[in-house]
């Protein structure tokens, strides 16, 4: 077609007739009779002479339709099932429609240029503009579910510029009814754990222990039977379970009951069963899910157990948790760790111990304490750490001042020049990979060693060559005090390393008031025995006066939320060590279970959370990011203020509490 488009979209004479008229009515009311006729007259000429035009301009608008389509094969005509419109851009007015556009709009012809978002509400022509042909996604008209695909035309003249769309709608409701079937009826597999049973029936008769396998059964068969699924128990502790995926939301929007239910049985000492689930979905095959629903299993229990662990294709998703973790008292695995380390150590070039960032005296204590290993395996070791940001310096001054510790400390991009085929990293309290003091490091070194104590994240280090994780240990010092147990003798641990394990577990036991458990008290004894000297330790600690003053002003800021929790929000910068002395000082408050501290710190937001009751902080705080354990947690959050980050927190515990 050789006419411009422009030549076809003139503009309406409605609004020149319009005008007219009212010339015509002033007119007659200042008795200008003879005038007013005249405009009349010129008014009616210019109304049929558009009138006419406006039929032309149809006709020619169908030819370009016409002629616009053809170079997608569609062919175009009046009486076409096919539904299609013309629209003009940006303002998305309505040109042409054919017949079946117009009968699936509920419109009638002469509804154009109207708007097509004010036709259909929702809809947008960005897509087109973008350059795409296809609408993400399904758009409902009618309670009729369509894939719309769509043209666009660009049009110059030397005076105009004229943006032109078509849009087809295809009937895609059978197709996608047939797909929410398919994905609806999608399997997903479960494996149902009873995480304390050998705790529950250790010192149970035969009798009692079938009494109570009994009640566990009772429980999940009443879980399972609105589900319409397929569960047997494949082991003494543990159930396969299998269903369809619609019945997977109902779940979700409980809870998973079930976490609360089996807490009723309990034993004739008073001790509560817990279960956790590990849920696979979204798999090829029922043995991929299977898969998944095995990987979930592990992370709910590395985690502490008592919670339910979703895994797709993609990502984890965790419910419940809210219990403390069971300190399973076993030397076992301590031993066997402690052999497979010092062979690893001893294999290698050179070790680097790497903690989180702003290490604090459990990271950087528990790095010095597996120099000691290192020595006695005879490799070379070293930390890695950011001297300028980190809250230990008093015990990194004190390293610096001792012999034999010299050039001990190393940034990362150093270590990352220095390192080789055989170095072995030794990561240690985070099991996180966005967390460790040089990420790059983590991935440059194909030998990674982590010994972390905090339940594990959705992202963790994946296929360690060494993994010592158990989220119901107080601290990493601890557990690289109990493999020093078994991997040298006591004479070979200096006073100096002695004493920074034991402020590691000072650090993260408060002084063993929280996540003490007996191993904690043995690990103590031995470092102690090793030359550790309390009084040292506590001078790691102190602070000066303007830190203390500054800290309870910080106390003074916070308010109670939920009549136990305690959450102080500031608005001025503070250092992180302040930050977690004044949540540990709130939660010695009497009524005080749990407490929060906020401040901005550049251009993120810093979280300090404590715990002595039955909130988990490590829960409240991973659906904003931050981790840790039930006890102790923090989290960084970038790009939002202290306010915005407030409510989150705030809607955050409330999930908890939901």
């Amino acid at each position: 077609m050789k006419k411009p488009i422009s030549r076809l979209l003139y503009p309406n004479t409605i609004w020149y007739i319009a005008a007219m008229l009212l010339f015509v009515a002033a007119s007659a009311v200042l008795r200008q009779y003879y005038l007013a006729a005249g405009a009349f007259a010129v008014t009616l000429i210019v109304f049929i002479v558009s009138r006419v035009r406006f039929a032309r301009r149809k006709r020619q608008l169908m030819s370009y339709v016409q002629t616009a389509t053809d170079s997608v094969g569609i062919s175009v005509h009046a009486g076409s099932a096919f539904p299609m419109a013309v629209i003009r851009l940006p303002e998305n007015e309505i040109i042409w429609g054919n017949p079946s556009f117009f009968s699936i709009t509920g419109l009638s012809d002469t509804a154009c240029y109207q708007t097509l978002d004010a036709v259909i509400p929702g809809f947008s022509t960005s897509w087109l503009r973008e350059g795409r042909s296809e609408l993400p996604g399904d758009q409902m008209i009618g309670g009729r579910r369509y894939r719309i695909y769509g043209n666009y035309v660009r049009s110059e003249d030397d005076a105009t510029t004229v943006q032109l769309a078509t849009v087809y709608f295809a009937d895609m409701t059978e197709m996608f009814n047939i797909r929410d079937e398919f994905l609806r009826t999608r399997p997903v597999v479960s494996i149902i754990l009873i995480d304390n049973y050998d705790e529950l029936t250790g010192n149970l008769s035969d009798s009692a222990v079938s009494t109570l396998d009994a009640q566990i059964n009772d429980v999940v068969t009443s879980w399972v039977s609105g589900l319409e699924a397929l569960c047997r128990k494949i082991e003494r502790n543990r159930y396969l379970l299998i269903f369809e995926n619609k019945s997977l939301a109902h779940l979700q929007e409980a809870r998973f009951s079930i976490l609360e239910d089996v807490r009723h049985v309990t034993t004739s000492g008073g001790m509560s069963a817990t279960i956790s689930l590990g849920l696979g979905k979204d798999g090829a095959s029922f043995e991929e899910n299977y898969r998944f629903a095995s990987l979930a299993i592990e992370m709910a229990l590395s985690r502490g157990g008592d919670q339910a662990v979703i895994k797709d294709r993609y990502n984890f998703t965790f419910y419940g948790g809210r219990t403390k973790e069971t300190e399973r008292h076993t030397r076992v695995k301590s031993r066997v760790m402690a052999g497979s380390l010092s062979e690893l150590i001893g294999q290698s070039s050179t070790v680097y111990i790497m903690g989180h960032r702003m290490a604090d005296l459990d990271a950087l204590g528990s790095a010095v304490g597996l120099l000691c290993l290192c020595r006695v395996r005879g490799r070379p070791a070293k930390i890695v750490i950011d001297l300028q940001k980190n809250a230990c310096q008093s015990l990194i001054a004190e390293l610096n001042a001792a012999q034999g510790y010299e050039n001990l400390f190393i940034s990362g991009q150093d270590a990352l020049v220095e390192a080789d085929n055989r170095s072995l990293l030794i990561v240690v309290d985070t099991n996180r990979p966005e967390q460790v003091e040089c990420k790059p490091l983590l991935e440059s070194i194909s030998r990674v060693a982590v010994i972390d104590h905090h339940r594990r994240a959705a992202d963790y280090i994946e296929q360690p060559v060494l993994n010592l994780h158990e989220p119901y240990a107080s601290s990493a010092s601890e557990l690289v005090t109990e493999l020093l147990q078994y991997a040298v003798n006591q004479r070979d641990l200096r006073p100096l390393e002695a004493q920074a394990l034991l402020s590691g577990i000072v650090l993260d036991t408060k002084n063993f008031s929280v996540r003490t458990g007996s191993r904690t008290f043995e690990a103590a004894a031995y470092l102690r025995k090793a030359g550790a000297d309390p009084v040292e330790v506590k001078k790691l600690f102190q602070t000066d006066l303007d830190d203390t003053l500054t800290r309870y002003r910080v106390v003074q800021a916070a308010r109670l939320y939920r009549g136990e929790l305690a959450v102080a929000c500031l608005e001025e910068t503070i250092t992180r060590t302040i930050a977690a002395q004044a949540a540990d000082e709130l939660i010695n408050i009497a009524g005080i279970t749990a407490s929060f501290v906020l401040f901005p710190d550049g251009d993120q937001v810093i979280i300090s959370a404590r715990s002595i009751g039955a909130c988990n902080v490590q829960v409240v705080l991973e659906k904003l990011g931050g981790g840790g354990n039930g006890a102790t947690a923090g989290a960084q959050i970038k790009g939002k203020s202290v306010r915005e980050v407030l409510q989150e927190l705030v809607a955050s515990i409330d999930a908890f509490y939901a």
